[in-house]
């Protein structure tokens, strides 16, 4: 049995709904990613699991017990907010310390837990300091320790990076994903930003309008999605709309502006108007095996990579090739494109969720 259920989950303000009948289960410590943009119910989700919000139908069931109408506070659930919520009048121990004191663990114990709280990200020795006194990426720790020290069965973090400069974000994501493994803290993760996701968790819940557009592992969403919301949300892609041709055991033929693509279906029942995705990395220029011709419009230099805008017969197709040393053609040089079927996807236009917005 899993360790967290959601069952049924829906959640309506009036005639708003924020959350449509959502089935959840998250293992035990597993580290699961609520992803999706702003409004995509992720953070209402969130909400309900810890206690702050009611659900208006549904179960939430913890370790086999109904926790659905329990206050908050008898849930043993920890949660890290975006804003930290620090007391300022409190020193960095005494913050980290006060939930300890609610429940009225005796002193030297308190001691005990707040300093290897303290320990564990990194911030011996600064108990005596005010949260004022602290940088960014401290307070956050600070935060975490707080919600680490009641030694809670669930932890919660609500985009808990989003305060955090692009580098220390990064070195966060693998900084927290260490101390979650270690503890083996069953933790959901609140966020809309697509890397964090993917670098931190086991598995990913793709959100959208309220429902579960994909569950799956990071590297599934990103190189199968199951949706046009999904393929599109998580990562960049090319979309191209075309129509299906036929379909054999392996592959679905579909005609885009012309040309002939064969896309395997992965046994999905594609017909009639569909996307076809394929991501920019997968994209290589080429001079003798080219599927595709176009002209360079753009050319952007980012450090590990160069991205490319090529004008094709099929559109406009982004391609990101590998810094290896040697600069791509400048812009308005024709080029050649290759890629391998493997690397396409498609998905009927009409997916699950309406939603085929681009990247």
């Amino acid at each position: 049995m899993a360790f967290l259920t959601l069952h049924g989950i829906s959640k309506r303000y009036g005639d708003f709904t924020a959350i449509e009948q959502l089935d959840l289960e998250v293992e035990r410590g597993e580290l699961l990613a609520l992803l999706g943009p702003s409004g995509c119910g992720k953070t209402t989700t969130l909400q309900m699991v810890a206690g702050f919000v009611s659900p208006t139908t549904g179960r939430i069931m913890l370790d086999g017990r109904d926790i659905t109408n329990e206050r908050p506070e008898k849930r043993g659930i920890g949660v890290v907010f975006q804003s930290y919520a620090l007391f300022p009048h409190m020193t960095v121990a005494g913050n980290v310390g006060f939930g300890l004191e609610m429940r009225k663990v005796r002193r030297q114990e308190r001691e005990e837990r707040v300093a290897e709280a303290l320990a564990l990200v990194r911030l011996n020795g600064l108990g005596h300091r005010y949260p004022k006194e602290l940088s960014g990426g401290q307070r956050q720790r600070v935060a975490i320790a707080r919600a680490i020290a009641m030694e809670p069965e669930l932890l919660l973090l609500d985009e808990p990076m989003s305060n955090l400069d692009a580098k220390l974000r990064e070195e966060m994501h693998i900084e927290l994903r260490a101390i979650q493994k270690r503890l083996g803290i069953t933790t959901i993760l609140v966020t809309h930003d697509q890397v964090e996701a993917m670098t931190m968790s086991d598995r990913i819940a793709v959100m959208h309008r309220g429902t579960i557009a994909q569950l799956s592992t990071p590297y599934d969403a990103y190189e199968r999605p199951a949706t046009p919301f999904a393929s599109t949300f998580l990562g960049r892609t090319n979309t191209l709309s075309g129509e299906v041709l036929h379909r054999n055991p392996r592959c679905a033929v579909v005609a885009v502006s012309g040309t002939t693509l064969h896309v395997p279906h992965e046994g999905r029942h594609v017909d009639g108007a569909v996307h076809v995705y394929i991501r920019p990395e997968k994209v290589h220029l080429a001079n003798g095996d080219a599927r595709l011709r176009g002209r360079i419009a753009t050319r952007v230099f980012v450090g590990n990579q160069w991205l490319l805008e090529v004008e094709t017969e099929l559109g406009k197709l982004r391609v990101a090739q590998p810094n290896l040393g040697a600069p791509p053609p400048d812009e308005g040089h024709e080029v050649g494109l290759a890629w391998t079927d493997d690397d396409l996807r498609v998905l009927t236009q009409d997916g699950p969720e309406g939603a085929h917005g681009h990247a």
